[in-house]
C-alpha cells in the first residue's frame, strides 16, 4: 500500500450500542472492570434463554411512526451513524451528500420481519390480507444500510455486505477501498445485527448443539475455556466515520487510528468448520500488506466464539504466526457481550482502540480452566493487562463458509 495522504485512510468518528454500552466511553469502561451484557432473555417458541441485549434510545433519532415501519436493524445503524457522526464533529450541514458513502456488514437480514409476519398471521388462520405491506422494504438486503440513507438524506452510495460473521470487517474495509479509488469523501462502515429478535438463530444453533447455557448468564460466554458449551447470541452495531488523511488533517479531526492494512480469503473446506491454515493465511496476507511482522502487532482480538471446535481452530492459526510474539496480547470481547454477528468486527475492534491512550488491552472473561487445545500463553486471562508500547491492533472476524477477514489499525 502506498503511503501518500489520498491513500491513507483514518477512523474520526465512532457510534455504538452494544450489550454493555451505547457509546465508546460506556463500552471501554465495561470491558476494562469486567462488565458482562449478557442477560437472560425469553424468545418465541424456545423460551428462556440468554443473550447480550441492546438498550439504546431508538427515538433519539426517529419518531416513532419511522421506528414502527422500519426495522431493528434500521434502527441500530441509524443510532450508530447518527453517534459516529456527532462524535466527527463533521458540519453536516455544509458537506455534499452526495459524496458520502454507506458500507454496512450484515449477517443475516430479513429473518425477524419474516418470522413475525407469519406469526402474525397464523393468529388469522393464515389469511395472508394480514401480512404488511411494509415487509419487502423491510427484508431486502440493503435495509440497514438504506434506512440510514433515509434518515440522514444521505445520497450517495449505499449497500450491506453480507459476509457472514466476518461483516463488520467486511463493511471497513469496502469504506477504505471506496475512499481509496475517490468514490466517495466520507464513508459510514461498520456492522449492525438484530439477531437475538429471531427466534430461528436460537434454534439453529442448539440444533447444532452450539447454544451457550449457563445458570449465571453473564459467565456463558467462555472462550478457550474448557467449560465452554456454546454460542451467546447478541445484537449490536458499530459503525466508523472513515476519511482519507488530507481531508481529516484540513479540518483538525480527532482521528482514532489509521487503516493498516487488511485481508481477506476462504477456507473453501466446510459450510461451518474453519480451516486453520486459511485463516492463519489471511493473518500473514493482512501482514503483509501493512508491511508488518508478527512481532510487531500489539493487540489482537480473537474471534473466538466459545464453539468446542472452533476457538480450537483459531487457537491453531494463531500459534502458527504469533508463537514466538511474546509481547502480544491476545483478548476476545464475546466473552463479555456474546456474538454480535454482523456488528461483531466492528464492535470488537473498537473496544481496543483506546488502548492506543491508555495503553491497556481489556481481558478476555470467564477464562477460569483454560483449554490445553487452544492453548496461547499471550491470553489477557480476567484482568486487563497494561502495555509498555500499543502502536498496531489487530482484529480476527471469521465466519461460515469460511469467510475470513483480518483488519489492522495503527495509531496515528
Amino acid at each position: 500500500m502506498t503511503t501518500d495522504k489520498l491513500s491513507r485512510i483514518v477512523i474520526t468518528g465512532i457510534g455504538l450500542t452494544s450489550p454493555n454500552g451505547n457509546n465508546l466511553k460506556e463500552f471501554r469502561e465495561s470491558l476494562l472492570n469486567g462488565v458482562s451484557g449478557v442477560r437472560a432473555f425469553h424468545t418465541r417458541y424456545l423460551g428462556d434463554t440468554l443473550a447480550g441485549v441492546c438498550d439504546f434510545d431508538e427515538l433519539k433519532y426517529q419518531k416513532k411512526k419511522e421506528v414502527r415501519r422500519g426495522t431493528r436493524a434500521g434502527s441500530v445503524a441509524i443510532y450508530c451513524a447518527r453517534e459516529a457522526i456527532a462524535d466527527s464533529s463533521i458540519d453536516w450541514e455544509s458537506i455534499d451528500l452526495s459524496r458520502v458513502g454507506v458500507y454496512l456488514g450484515v449477517t443475516e437480514h430479513g429473518n425477524v420481519e419474516t418470522e413475525n409476519e407469519v406469526f402474525n398471521i397464523s393468529q388469522f388462520n393464515y389469511d395472508v390480507k394480514y401480512w404488511s405491506h411494509h415487509h419487502n422494504p423491510r427484508t431486502v438486503a440493503n435495509n440497514p444500510a438504506g434506512e440510514v440513507t433515509l434518515n440522514m438524506g444521505i445520497t450517495g452510495p449505499h449497500y450491506t455486505i453480507g459476509a457472514a460473521c466476518a461483516a463488520g470487517n467486511m463493511g471497513i474495509i469496502q469504506g477504505a477501498q471506496m475512499l481509496r479509488l475517490g468514490e466517495v469523501d466520507h464513508a459510514l462502515v461498520g456492522g449492525v445485527s438484530e439477531s437475538i429478535h429471531t427466534f430461528g438463530i436460537f434454534a439453529s444453533f442448539k440444533s447444532e448443539g452450539a447454544l451457550a447455557v449457563h445458570d449465571d448468564p453473564v459467565k456463558a460466554c467462555r472462550p478457550f475455556d474448557k467449560k465452554r458449551n456454546g454460542i451467546v447470541c447478541a445484537e449490536g452495531g458499530c459503525i466508523y466515520v472513515l476519511e482519507r488523511l488530507d481531508d481529516a488533517l484540513k479540518r483538525g479531526a480527532k482521528i482514532y487510528g489509521e487503516i493498516a492494512g487488511y485481508a481477506i480469503n476462504s477456507d473453501a473446506t466446510d459450510f461451518i468448520l474453519p480451516e486453520p491454515a486459511r485463516q492463519a493465511q489471511c493473518i500473514q496476507l493482512s501482514l503483509k500488506k501493512a508491511g508488518l511482522t508478527p512481532d510487531d502487532i500489539d493487540i489482537l482480538n480473537a474471534h473466538a466464539t466459545a464453539t468446542q471446535l472452533g476457538d480450537i481452530q483459531e487457537s491453531k492459526a494463531l500459534r502458527e504466526v504469533f508463537s514466538h510474539a511474546d509481547r502480544l496480547a491476545i483478548n476476545n470481547t464475546k466473552s463479555f457481550i456474546g456474538h454480535t454477528m454482523g456488528a461483531a468486527g466492528a464492535l470488537e475492534l473498537t473496544g481496543n482502540l483506546p488502548a492506543f491512550d491508555d495503553y491497556y488491552a481489556h481481558p478476555t472473561i470467564n477464562l477460569d480452566d483454560p483449554d490445553p487445545e487452544c492453548a496461547l500463553p499471550q491470553l489477557v486471562i480476567n484482568h486487563p493487562r497494561k502495555l509498555k508500547k500499543v502502536d498496531y491492533i489487530m482484529n480476527n472476524s471469521f465466519g461460515m463458509f469460511g469467510i475470513n477477514s483480518v483488519l489492522i489499525v495503527k495509531r496515528y
